[in-house]
């Protein structure tokens, strides 16, 4: 069956609108209260939810929909999409709810529901939830529901964080980018317990300004202000928190598939990487692939996602997996990718070995690599669009064995997004523009 409601990263729209509306929120509720019913018999739910200025109503007609079906609802209130999954996991919930867009715009939010093992829900069982939700909002009545607040749980979520991190961050300036998202009131805090001198940029949430120019995808802002004060790093987290990005010392990009070779490297020279793998995706860079061939690590690549980069690193049995947009796995710590947690693991590695990220990652040749985002209307399958396939085609047969292509669609946007990727810059901007220019023809936009 085709799904209505859940993409790949929960229900995610403009909210105020279907599938964003109190009605479906309400309904995702109550079809989530009967399927905890099934698994306790004093169930509850936690929600959480980032800054944005739609999260309290979203989060009062969700806690009234659990009401409805007999559940108790703990709204955490602010926090951030991995302290949601963590307190799910090591608290008395049953299941767990973040409301958030993650990167997007403070109008887009968006429902993700955990189980209490602390992982997304599996697509089949959000199939089920969906068709229960789908009946339910047809006759859906949104009443007011209280949430009393549980500040405790943010400190349980950083307790762990500290727990993870055995070292001093001392004589080390630090400047953080939160996004003016869920990372506002926790990063700062956690960082300067360590001992780090912060400098925090984008920490004045105003339910409408969150990724506004700032955060993990403008990484312009950070750089500055590492540059301005000689700072030793730079980290710039998403809205939710679940990724981060970093800037050198010297303002050079350190993003996720840097991360990952940081990593591995110490990883394994602890004998800590197991089957010496990495697992990441179809986005990574060439580049990332021949450095860890280099260390004598294999790369292992999933599609899109960092729901399928966990779904491999549990089949496979590997400890560390991310994407190169930031998102990163630590399954030894975390159930999803958590922004916060991928900074401590960065500076681990910095303080143990002495080096800055610059020398941490000497030996990425990073490949040119473009991605350019083509807005659509309804999609239409890849192989019906022949004038698309001979533009990729031109491509693979221009660059070879020395570059990659990938035309996909994006799970969480009304977008195709295509990557080009080789060993010369001008004919890959060629390449990723002349296929970008033929799906927006193909696909009748203009």
């Amino acid at each position: 069956m085709a799904r209505q409601l859940f993409g790949t990263d929960g229900i995610r729209g403009k909210a105020g609108e279907p599938p964003l509306d109190k009605p479906t929120a309400y309904a995702l509720g109550s079809a989530l209260g009967t399927w905890a019913k099934g698994q306790s018999s004093t169930p509850k739910v936690l929600l959480g939810m980032d800054t944005r200025e739609s999260g309290p109503w979203l989060a009062q007609a969700v806690a009234a929909g659990l009401v409805s079906a007999g559940v108790e609802p703990h709204f955490a209130g602010l926090l951030t999409t991995p302290g949601v999954a963590y307190n799910t996991k090591h608290g008395p919930y049953v299941a767990g709810v973040m409301i958030s867009a993650s990167h997007n715009p403070y109008e887009d939010n968006g429902l993700k529901v955990f189980d209490h093992s602390g992982f997304k829900l599996p697509d089949a069982q959000e199939l089920i939830l969906e068709e229960q939700i789908l009946q339910i909002r047809e006759n859906a009545v949104v009443a007011d529901c209280p949430l009393p607040l549980h500040p405790e749980l943010a400190d349980h979520y950083l307790d762990f964080l500290r727990s993870t991190f055995t070292h001093s961050l001392k004589g080390l300036r630090v400047v953080l980018d939160c996004a003016n998202g869920a990372a506002s009131h926790l990063a700062p805090r956690l960082f300067a317990q360590l001992g780090a001198e912060v400098i925090t940029i984008a920490n004045a949430p105003d339910g409408r300004n969150i990724n506004a120019g700032v955060g993990a995808l403008h990484t312009e802002h950070v750089r500055a202000a590492v540059l301005e004060h000689k700072a030793d790093i730079g980290i710039a987290f998403d809205g939710d928190a679940d990724r981060a990005m970093f800037k050198s010392a010297s303002g050079g990009r350190i993003d996720g598939d840097a991360v990952l070779l940081i990593c591995a490297r110490l990883f394994h020279a602890s004998g800590h990487l197991p089957g010496n793998l990495v697992v990441a995706t179809v986005m990574s860079n060439l580049g990332l692939e021949i450095a860890l061939r280099n260390e004598g690590i294999a790369l292992t690549r999933t599609n899109v996602g960092d729901k399928y980069v966990l779904e491999e690193m549990i089949r496979s049995g590997a400890n560390l997996g991310g994407e190169q947009s930031g998102h990163v796995i630590f399954p030894e710590f975390a159930t999803t990718g958590d922004g916060i947690l991928t900074a401590l693991r960065v500076l681990e590695a910095m303080v143990i070995s002495g080096k800055s990220l610059d020398e941490l990652t000497q030996g990425f040749d990073v490949f040119p690599q473009l991605l350019v985002n083509v807005r659509i209307g309804a999609r239409r399958p890849l192989e019906e669009l022949p004038a698309v396939q001979a533009a990729i085609a031109d491509c693979d047969q221009d660059f070879g064995s020395n570059g990659r292509v990938l035309v996909r669609f994006s799970g969480t946007e009304p977008l195709a997004r295509v990557m080009v990727e080789g060993n010369d810059a001008a004919r890959v901007e060629h390449h990723a523009n002349a296929i970008a220019a033929t799906l927006e023809q193909a696909m009748g936009l203009k």
